[in-house]
C-alpha cells in the first residue's frame, strides 16, 4: 500500500528516546512531520536529523511537530541523540509496525546485494490526521527546509 496526500495516516503508538511514547493520535490537531530514517549515527541520517533539530523551532512555531522513526532501539536513539546534542523526537519501531503501515519497508540494492530496510521518506499530516504530503526516497540536502516550507503552506 502507497499512502498519499489525502490519505488518513496510520495511527501508532512507539516508545521514544528520553522515555517518551508517542502516538499520533494524541498530536491531533497538531501538524506532525513524520521523518523516517534507515539507522542512527550513520552519515546521511545523521545529517537529516541535525536539519531537522536545527529548525525545530521554526517547525514549533508553525504548530507542527517533528518525530524521527528508525527501527533502532530506544537506547540507541538516547545515545544517538546525547551524542549530537539532539532535542526532537526519536521513536522506536523495532517491530516495524508503523515503518510497514506507511509503507517505507522495501527491498532494496546495494552493489548487487539485494535486502529489506527502511526508505528515507517523510510524511507531512495535517491536524485532522490525513497525509498532506508524502517525499520518497528522500535526498538529505534541502529536505528539511522544503518540508518546513511545505508546513508553512499548509
Amino acid at each position: 500500500m502507497t499512502l498519499g496526500a489525502g490519505d488518513v495516516a496510520p495511527d501508532f503508538t512507539l516508545a521514544g528516546a528520553g522515555g517518551e511514547t508517542f502516538s499520533l493520535s494524541a498530536l491531533r490537531g497538531r501538524k506532525v512531520v513524520l521523518y523516517f530514517y534507515p539507522k542512527d549515527d550513520t552519515s546521511g541520517c545523521t545529517k537529516e536529523a541535525i536539519a531537522f533539530n536545527g529548525l525545530r523551532h521554526a517547525f514549533e512555531e508553525e504548530g507542527a511537530t517533528v518525530i524521527g522513526v528508525s527501527a533502532d532501539s530506544v537506547q540507541s536513539h538516547d545515545a544517538f541523540r546525547e551524542k549530537y546534542d539532539l532535542a526532537i523526537p526519536l521513536a522506536s519501531d523495532e517491530k516495524k509496525g508503523a515503518i510497514e503501515a506507511y509503507g517505507v519497508w522495501v527491498e532494496k540494492s546495494m552493489y548487487g546485494r539485494k535486502y529489506f530496510g527502511i526508505e528515507r521518506a517523510t510524511f507531512l499530516i495535517d491536524g485532522e490526521g490525513k497525509v498532506a504530503q508524502v517525499w520518497r526516497k528522500v535526498k538529505v540536502p534541502g529536505h528539511a527546509e522544503a518540508v518546513l516550507k511545505a508546513v508553512q503552506a499548509l
